[in-house]
């Protein structure tokens, strides 16, 4: 009887061809050997693929982490980035464990598209210099403003043999990369154009013997792990590196999650447990601290693959991972050959494809304000960090949701005789709105038969209904009566109606 996962084998070759060039290319866009990312894949394929929750998702480095990296390897260095991981992986898997997957992904799109473009504006930014042999800045708008500067050394005769090579090894692996993905032959489109791009970039630069920075694999990949000692926790103590720990765990859920509800559109299989694959990755997150190596997510990159691929079960992730391990346990000086440019070209890429523009435009339908969180949410990821640019677009959206909770519209018809008032309220009659409402009925004389009608209200609070209980005093002093029409209410209202009609039954007996 043939094995359940053969079907799964090829998918697995697939997508390990696609993540193993993005493995390396990530852990040096962190400011890591490339070892780290290595050791990322595998672990995320061969420990996380046998229990996660989302079946066909695929977990390793994802870019989305890079700029997060390395701004902890710059501010507190690479021993720091171990015990934040083991502690970001306990928070993942007890958040599995209280069942706060599907809160992960109540965040406004707003916000998601914003991480994303902003993201993906400082991987292209730093990358670029890499791709040009050259050092990124310490953040991304001086990345950003010092690209004329490296685009004049690479012309520039003083910086052909330093800059000039390397960026058209990067050009090379970025026009195969979009040239492969749009006229490659039907039988081979599986083969991931990352992959020809670096194969090319390598092999040209072996035959030119290129005077460029070429990636660094240790031959015993155990040996070049950073192992974790309990001395490196004091780290914790520190008030940014704690931030930082709860924004890695934060980032990496919330891109996880999304991307398995990405992936669960695609395919007709079994759908993801949200809470099961959040575990899984705290698991894995807590595994790649010890190992000091990168952080993990499910990355929407690997996993289309996987699902494009044919993949049917866990196996083809489980599998990837056994065929990197393999791969850099058997043949590290194959990868040696390869140019760092070359993998920096893929990340310029990556950056490139990051800026959802298309998705911001589309938030337009839905007013101005969805914009504005975009554009604050980019603006604080590029201006300042990832971390202070999330919790802006958060606010902003908190500050959107509670505009929406408090709007409410508020008309009076008058009778022809002036004895009477039409009062309207629709939609939420809240304290933020209640100067609005007392407004409203201030302007009417006491003296006349006023109705209030509630049956487009959809909510209202009690500093609103003790407003309406004085307002029925005010008017039978004045010699009117203001008629309030309770029974339009909605059912979710009753026990504050009932509370309101008994403070009346209240004022009657006394």
């Amino acid at each position: 009887m043939q094995p359940k996962f053969t079907g799964d084998i090829l998918p697995s070759i697939i997508v390990f061809l696609v993540a193993l060039p993005l493995c390396m290319g990530i852990a040096i866009a962190s400011g890591m050997p490339p070892a780290s990312g290595l050791i990322t894949g595998i672990i995320g394929g061969i420990v996380v693929g046998v229990i996660a929750g989302s079946p066909l998702q695929v977990s390793g480095p994802a870019a989305g982490l890079a700029v997060l990296v390395a701004q902890i390897v710059q501010e507190h260095g690479v021993n720091a980035l171990g015990p934040m991981l083991i502690v970001a992986g306990v928070i993942q898997f007890g958040a599995g464990m209280f069942k706060t997957g599907q809160w992960f992904r109540a965040i406004s799109p707003a916000v998601i598209y914003g991480m994303l473009t902003g993201i993906g504006i400082l991987i292209f930014a730093s990358q670029f210099h890499v791709m040009l042999d050259d050092k990124p800045g310490s953040n991304g708008v001086m990345n950003l403003l010092t690209i004329p500067r490296a685009l004049h050394n690479d012309f520039s005769k003083e910086g052909y043999e330093q800059h000039h090579v390397p960026a058209l090894l990067g050009l090379m692996t970025i026009t195969t990369l979009m040239l492969w993905n749009r006229f490659r032959p039907k039988a081979l489109k599986m083969i991931p154009g990352a992959l020809i791009g670096v194969v090319l970039a390598t092999v040209t630069a072996l035959v030119w013997d290129a005077k460029v920075n070429y990636v660094d694999v240790p031959a015993n990949l155990l040996a070049a792990a950073n192992w974790m000692s309990l001395d490196r926790f004091a780290i914790l103590t520190n008030k940014s590196a704690l931030i930082s720990t709860l924004t890695l765990a934060f980032v990496a859920s919330a891109e996880t999650l999304l991307s398995a509800g990405a992936v669960d559109r695609m395919h007709d299989g079994p759908r993801s447990d949200y809470d099961q694959e959040l575990r899984a990755q705290g698991v894995g997150n807590f595994l790649c601290g010890i190992a000091g190596s990168l952080p993990m997510t499910g990355v929407i990159v690997r996993s289309s693959a996987n699902v494009l691929a044919g993949g049917k079960t866990r196996w083809s992730a489980v599998m990837h991972g056994v065929w990197m391990l393999a791969f850099v346990a058997a043949l590290p000086f194959v990868l040696e050959r390869v140019p760092i440019a070359s993998l920096a070209g893929i990340l310029v890429y990556t950056g490139y494809k990051l800026m959802d523009w298309k998705s911001a435009k589309a938030l337009a339908k839905y007013g101005h304000m969805p914009l504005w969180i975009f554009g604050a949410t980019v603006a604080g990821i590029v201006g300042i960090d990832l971390l202070t640019g999330v919790i802006l677009g958060i606010l902003l959206s908190f500050g959107k949701l509670i505009q929406t909770a408090s709007q409410i519209d508020i008309w009076v018809q008058q009778g022809e005789d002036q004895q009477r008032a039409d009062v309207h309220i629709s939609g939420a009659a809240t304290f933020v709105k209640l100067p609005v409402i007392a407004q409203t009925f201030q302007k009417l004389p006491r003296n006349i038969q006023c109705h209030v009608h509630f049956a487009e209200l959809v909510s209202i609070d009690h500093s609103v209904m003790d407003l309406l209980t004085s307002l029925e005093d005010e008017f039978e002093r004045g010699g009117g009566r203001l008629v309030t029409e309770w029974d339009h209410l909605h059912v979710r209202h009753e026990n504050l109606i009932r509370g309101t009609q008994q403070q009346q039954e209240d004022k009657v007996s006394k």
